[in-house]
């Protein structure tokens, strides 16, 4: 386990969160509640389902019966509220809301949980489905996305993104993630965010409509958020290196600094974090999801209790 996670499970656990798991059904699921309130990293509720064993539940875990929530109602009217523009009736609400995943979100809008953590037995786009139609957006944010944070053995920490949700972002949402990526770094890994966006191209080095969608990104961040400290379009060794980046970005207050790395499409990303984590060693966490107004996480079905045990620390820490 890498240092980083560590220090995520210390930080989870002085945070004092409850975690919503909504596939109590899932024997992972179960091993990693029973894990997390043992150890009191955060406060666990599981949804129960029909084929749900309950004798291996840990008597502090609270378990919940979608039908017998006294506050099942309110969160059925909420969700017809979310989706009038839809037409959705009571009863289609109903019967939506009767679904883990979505009862799980609606847990998180209404304040009884800090966060949801699924995806085990889902897949992406049902979870963020849930999310998107109950908790709905962040404020400050246009889309969804997602990073992964990758740590290694010496220390060195870089959120990439995005690597797992949108896969050819316009450059409005482009910018968006570049926004959500550095809040997320700053949160996680708390110290400044230093943003590439990058490109096959360093500073006018090529011309193409694909540089000309990083360079629109990056001038509506600076327009957006001036505070943040970014600079493109950049290749990723003038980023990363020093070296590098003072050939081909003189003064660049990011090149051979950056610390956030995004990327111009998920094509490149996923690639990306891939040959950092297999070839370079390092350890990815993630996906992590942001840009919803409160956080409801996404697993891999192929995921290890442990990475359910991560997810929830990471979770605990987001809301």
């Amino acid at each position: 386990m890498s240092l980083f996670i560590d220090q995520i499970r210390e930080r989870a656990l002085k945070a004092d969160k409850r975690i919503i798991l909504p596939r109590s059904s899932d024997k992972r699921v179960v091993q990693a509640a029973n894990f997390m309130q043992k150890n009191n990293l955060c406060d666990i509720s599981l949804v129960l389902e029909d084929d749900t064993d309950t004798q291996n539940i840990d008597s502090r875990i609270e378990v919940l019966n979608i039908d017998s929530d006294p506050d099942l109602s309110v969160y059925i009217d909420h969700l017809v509220k979310r989706r009038s523009h839809k037409n959705l009736s009571t009863e289609e609400a109903s019967v939506i809301m009767s679904d883990p995943l979505y009862y799980a979100a609606a847990k998180v809008w209404s304040g009884k949980a800090h966060g949801a953590v699924a995806g085990s037995v889902s897949t992406t786009a049902d979870v963020l489905r849930a999310a998107i139609y109950v908790i709905g957006l962040d404020k400050d944010t246009e889309v969804v996305s997602s990073v992964f944070i990758m740590s290694f053995d010496d220390g060195k920490i870089f959120t990439y993104g995005d690597c797992a949700v949108v896969p050819y972002p316009d450059s409005i949402e482009l910018s968006n993630i570049a926004k959500s990526s550095a809040r997320t770094h700053q949160k996680l890994v708390q110290s400044e965010p230093r943003i590439a966006m990058l490109s096959f191209s360093s500073k006018g080095s090529a011309k193409h409509e694909r540089v000309e969608l990083v360079t629109k990104a990056l001038e509506d961040v600076r327009r957006t958020a001036p505070d943040l400290i970014i600079d493109g379009e950049l290749q990723f060794d003038a980023a990363y290196l020093e070296s590098v980046g003072k050939r081909k970005a003189p003064g660049s207050p990011v090149a051979g600094k950056a610390n956030v790395y995004v990327f111009p499409n998920l094509d490149a990303g996923n690639i990306g974090y891939k040959i950092t984590q297999r070839l370079g060693g390092a350890t990815a966490t993630g996906p992590i999801i942001q840009g919803l107004d409160k956080p409801m996480m996404d697993l891999s079905r192929g995921c290890s209790w442990e990475d359910i045990v991560n997810t929830a620390c990471v979770c605990a820490l987001m809301s």
